[in-house]
């Protein structure tokens, strides 16, 4: 299985990410911003998801159409 972030490229367990639109975070008043830096990505069964950690929430995650490679 193969894990492609919105531009195509390849990624691994601990690769760093940058998001590339604005993430409202349910059950949360977070909003992640563009540009957010979120490092230590984990791949997940799903290859269209990643596991991660970003401001405080713990186990979020996210889908790869929402993220590239940093």
């Amino acid at each position: 299985m193969t894990v492609k972030d919105s531009n195509g490229v390849e990624l691994k367990d601990g690769d760093s990410v940058t998001l590339i639109k604005d993430l409202k975070v349910k059950g949360s008043s977070v909003t992640l911003k563009r540009g957010t830096l979120i490092k230590n990505i984990r791949l997940t069964d799903d290859e269209q998801e990643i596991e991660c950690r970003a401001e405080k929430i713990k186990g979020l995650v996210l889908r790869t159409e929402f993220l590239k490679k940093a």
